[in-house]
């Protein structure tokens, strides 16, 4: 059923349909429009169910309504009960209007309809301003009744690239102690979407500013003021090293495995006493079990943390591949190609690692080695060669015949670059 037929009914029974929410905040933006929330005033529940006897309920607390896949829900007013992100009472009723469901939404560019007949804008709070000068907005001092939108708001400012309104900055610090209320599935759900956006340090310097990255972001949070060498990281401290890091990550790719390893990387650093300080030493080690203690506290999928614990242990090691001796570049080949992350996922981190300001590193190329390596250098290779199948006495041939294959190439490689000097 075509959406504008489905206002004519509503219509005639003596309601309106409006275009609400994320929708229309895209719409007015010029971006893709995914997934379209409609708003019906002027109808109840037993009205609406009538209309259309073939939407499928949804909604548990209140009127939520799927046809086809589209989501249509009754304007509906709500009241704070409690703390927490879930401790509200919900009315619905034919004599809510739009701008009392309006009221109840989070930020001024979320709090915007259009009238799906007209195409006339209902914008109370002055969204639409909001979106031309690239802000972001508590629509209101109830903002303060659900601790999420502290999460929200950090999530919209990295997808938009907005910038937070100080008064909403101050909201957001005084919900402090209700984030501890939040599920932790929810937390990482915002989390996730973050990372997935096209520069996820935006996230986690908002919350810094609101004064609450501690809470679920103990790790991250633990970074700032832990300095580096500037020789090596003129960038600032390991917050602002980390920072480039996972933004560098999400230019490379769309894979929030390897992102969440680039973010994770050097979390060592945060535990780095003071009297080492600029110096790191151990931190890749270190890192491994606050990776573990991180995406477990978060309920991460396993996966992330597996590729994040390899990130950590092994980023030092990828980035001074050339400076090792054959044994040791083969142990980590093997090691790094037999993980969840990869010689690809394990490039990525390395590469954004030792990023400097608009310089791609060129010599980062363990990866096309070790794929080389492996090819020629297999199981099937030693016992064609040596005429065995002893699976102890195959695993030690391979390895050696490895280490003398990299060391012919790393000498090959050398007078390469001999030649051009």
């Amino acid at each position: 059923m075509e959406i504008l037929e489905i206002a004519k009914k509503v219509k005639q029974k003596g309601g309106k349909l409006y275009l609400v929410g994320g929708a229309l905040r895209d719409e007015l933006l010029g971006r893709k429009v995914h997934d379209k929330d409609y708003c019906v005033v002027g109808l109840n529940q037993e009205e609406w169910e009538q209309l259309f006897p073939e939407a499928h309920k949804r909604g548990k607390f209140f009127c939520v309504y799927d046809i086809e896949g589209t989501e249509f829900a009754l304007a509906r007013k709500e009241k704070k009960e409690g703390k927490g992100h879930t401790q509200f009472s919900i009315t619905t009723g034919k004599e809510i209007t739009i701008e009392e469901d309006l009221a109840r939404r989070d930020i001024t560019i979320n709090a915007m309809a259009k009238e799906i007949e007209t195409g006339k804008l209902i914008d109370p709070y002055n969204g639409k301003k909001d979106l031309e000068n690239k802000i972001i907005r508590a629509t209101s001092k109830a903002f303060c009744e659900d601790p999420l939108r502290v999460y929200r708001v950090a999530r919209f400012a990295a997808m938009l690239g907005f910038e937070v309104e100080e008064n909403t900055i101050v909201m957001m610090k005084k919900l402090k102690q209700e984030l501890n209320t939040l599920s932790v599935e929810r937390v990482f759900d915002e989390f996730r979407k973050a990372l997935s956006t096209d520069k996820p340090s935006i996230f986690f310097e908002v919350l810094k500013k609101a004064e609450v990255l501690d809470v679920h972001f103990k790790e991250i949070y633990d970074l700032i003021g832990s300095t580096q060498p500037e020789k090596y990281h003129p960038e600032g401290d390991s917050f602002a090293h980390t920072m480039m890091v996972v933004d560098k990550s999400a230019q490379i790719t769309d894979n929030l495995e390897i992102r969440f390893s680039c973010l994770v990387h050097d979390l060592g650093k945060g535990i780095t006493p003071k009297e080492m300080l600029p110096h790191h030493y151990g931190h890749d080690k270190n890192g491994v079990s606050l990776v573990v203690r991180f995406g477990k506290r978060l309920k991460m999928p396993e996966i992330w943390i597996k590729c994040g614990k390899t990130a950590a242990r092994e980023h030092i090691l990828g980035g001074i591949f050339t400076k090792m001796t054959a044994p040791k570049q083969v142990d980590f080949l093997e090691r790094v190609s037999k993980s969840k992350l990869g010689l690809d996922g394990m490039k990525i981190v390395v590469l954004c690692d030792r990023w400097r300001e608009n310089e791609m590193p060129k010599d980062i190329t363990f990866d096309k080695l070790g794929k080389e390596c492996f090819s020629k250098i297999n199981g099937k290779y030693i016992e064609e060669k040596y005429h065995i199948k002893n699976t102890k006495e195959v695993g030690e041939l391979l390895r050696n015949e490895r280490i003398e294959w990299l060391k012919k190439e790393n000498k090959e490689c050398g007078m390469r670059m001999n030649m051009k000097k």
